[in-house]
């Protein structure tokens, strides 16, 4: 319960929310915090910010104030890896990465916790790559004062599945490349790819433990993954082969070293033909050709995943369809654009 009261007999009274000041362009926050003990001196500057009244609230039972339902909503909102400081301002609270790692939203929760009147949540893009510290997501209480209910609602629609947001680290593989083409292996042409999967894979904090450059021959290729595999690699690149060209057996050799789940094709540009498949629980990447010439493609999507110890299937390769189309831009600037943010 609110009650009305002019500025110019508030001395003495605890403001029951913050005030907040607005200079365009300069600053947007509370220039008294709640609980402040308002003074003669405090007048004439909140006369200045527009308040000719102040209220006093006196809750009801089944009422709450902003500051108190923000922190009931960010623990909710937290999973695994978000911190956030219970010091609630305005009633809004944002939430943090509490270490590097790979966002994750479950946005159909979100969605749902965002219908419930008077609260909501913002939060950056599913599968993003964040640093400790870093800010995923705010919430806030809408109306300074609001019933128990809607939070209680929002509460158990956040917190079904371990909260709507997580943050997970990403594991450190031990990977093994494999280069096919017997173009290659012959010397007739320049790898170039071995050194683009090296960069992509160390950049996230994993090892490359060997490179084997192999010529189109599903028999060679079975051995090269064995090989990795026995040299206790968990996590295996095929580039090159990956096509419709007869000559392109890489998924061959790959069934034959006992690939399975084997899924081929997946629904973003480029990449189209990107194949994941796995052995005994160790994933094996099949990589097109376009990781060649373009900078980023639907490997960039998948492998932080996989480094989080995701199981990517049929069902993770068709969701990338929305959001999975690179407008080949001429200045990239992933991952600061839309490509793979849908899913």
């Amino acid at each position: 319960m609110l009650k009305k009261i002019g500025v110019n007999d508030s001395v003495g009274t605890k403001l029951a929310h913050d005030i907040t000041e607005i200079r365009p362009g300069e600053f947007k926050g509370p220039a008294f915090m709640k609980g402040h003990t308002v003074c003669d001196e405090d007048i004439c500057r909140l006369q200045k910010l527009g308040k000719n009244h102040l209220y006093l609230i006196d809750l009801d039972e089944d009422e709450i104030h902003e500051n108190q339902a923000a922190s009931i909503l960010a623990k909710s909102l937290s999973g695994e890896g978000i911190v956030w400081e219970d010091t609630p301002k305005e009633g809004k609270i944002s939430l943090h990465a509490q270490h590097d790692g790979l966002c994750t939203v479950d946005f159909a929760a979100l969605a749902a916790f965002n219908m419930v009147d008077e609260v909501m949540c913002a939060t950056i893009h599913n599968h993003t790559l964040v640093e400790k510290g870093e800010m995923v997501a705010a919430t806030r209480a809408i109306p300074l004062v609001m019933k128990r209910a809607p939070i209680e609602r929002a509460v158990a629609i956040a917190g079904r599945n371990g909260g709507v947001l997580n943050v997970r680290a990403l594991k450190k593989a031990r990977a093994g490349v494999v280069v096919t083409g017997s173009e290659v292996f012959d010397g007739l042409i320049e790898d170039k790819f071995a050194p683009i999967l090296r960069e992509k894979i160390e950049t996230l904090g994993s090892d490359v433990a060997g490179v084997t450059w192999v010529p189109d021959d599903p028999e060679i290729i079975r051995t090269a993954i064995e090989d990795h595999l026995a040299d206790g690699c968990d996590l295996i690149l095929l580039s090159g082969g990956m096509s419709v060209d007869p000559d392109d057996v890489t998924r061959k050799g790959i069934a034959m070293a006992g690939g399975q789940e084997v899924h081929y094709g997946a629904a973003a540009l480029p990449g189209a033909m990107f194949m994941t498949a796995y052995i005994r629980e160790i994933p094996l990447l099949g990589v097109p050709a376009c990781g060649l010439h373009h900078r980023i493609t639907v490997l960039d999507l998948i492998l932080p995943r996989i480094l989080t110890g995701e199981h990517i299937g049929k069902k993770e390769l068709a969701f990338l369809g929305h959001g999975g189309l690179c407008r080949d831009c001429e200045a990239c600037v992933y991952p600061h654009c839309p490509f793979g943010k849908g899913s």
